[in-house]
């Protein structure tokens, strides 16, 4: 966390709410503007302005310069903050409050009719996209392992840069992408929500972020607490949230879903020497 050492004897009461709330939001500053900023604390456009001088910088480009390079993540000082945080025999219970507290957080945003939305974007369309980079590839690989089980026709969006065109020249409107976006959404999935308006089909989603500019583009925004952005990130809400869908998907379908699975089943035992598990 920074502590940016405020003078708050020499504040305004609104300058005040300002700085408590860049304090406790340092992430979501740093994708706001200010007039989200403004609105959020129903505060003028022009104070939110004038913040930024009265604390020493030109401006709020100047002022969110500065708090990314103090913010600088790497994989390296996320670890090492967690390391610095525990002792080696608190590590089981440290990581299980930490991993309570996400999942305490995703259910606090929890939207149910959000959720039931995405289910049935995914049992309805032609074909299921999932676009799962870096870290969420893990969630991708789950999702499209236990979805495909009900039949479901599902691709990986994995290409980056322009490679990636090659996979959306064959999207219909019929189809929905799912969107891993943690953090931010890269420059591929930005091309994915844009190309969506255009084609039409639908677009899902999960993000460990809360801002609107950041999900309004979106048919469906799914969120799970990972942590801070300088925190060591953790999958167990995300994970969780995941596996809520896989099970809320199949129960649309029940029996057909579970007769599927018992010949699964079957099959792993007619083919159990050739195919040893």
């Amino acid at each position: 966390m920074i502590d940016f050492k405020w003078d708050t004897a020499s504040m305004s009461p609104n300058q005040y709410k300002i700085a408590d709330y860049v304090q406790r939001n340092l992430h979501y500053v740093l994708l706001s503007t200010e007039q989200e900023i403004s609105d959020e604390l129903h505060i003028s456009i022009a104070s939110v302005s004038r913040f930024w001088r009265i604390i020493g910088y030109r401006n709020f480009k100047e002022f969110k310069t500065k708090l990314r390079q103090q913010l600088k993540v790497t994989p390296a000082s996320k670890m090492e903050n967690i390391m610095n945080n525990v002792e080696e025999a608190e590590l089981k219970y440290h990581n299980l409050n930490i991993a309570i507290n996400h999942l305490h957080k995703t259910i606090e945003h929890f939207s149910q009719n959000d959720f039931n939305q995405a289910v049935e974007l995914l049992i309805k369309s032609k074909q299921i996209w999932i676009h799962s980079p870096g870290p969420s590839q893990g969630l991708g690989e789950l999702m499209k392992y236990r979805l495909s089980r009900y039949g479901l026709h599902i691709t990986s969006l994995q290409k980056g840069g322009s490679e990636m065109l090659e996979d959306l020249l064959h999207l219909s409107k019929k189809d929905v992408v799912v969107v891993f976006g943690f953090i931010r959404l890269l420059p591929e999935a930005q091309v994915i929500i844009e190309h969506a308006k255009q084609v039409g089909f639908k677009t899902i989603i999960i993000t460990d972020q809360l801002i609107p500019n950041f999900i309004q583009n979106a048919d469906v925004s799914l969120f799970a607490s990972r942590g801070e952005m300088w925190e060591f990130h953790s999958m167990v809400a995300p994970t969780l949230l995941i596996e809520n869908l896989i099970i809320a998907v199949g129960m649309k379908n029940k029996d057909e879903n579970l007769h599927r699975l018992e010949m699964l089943s079957e099959l792993r035992g007619k083919y159990a020497n050739e195919l040893p598990r």
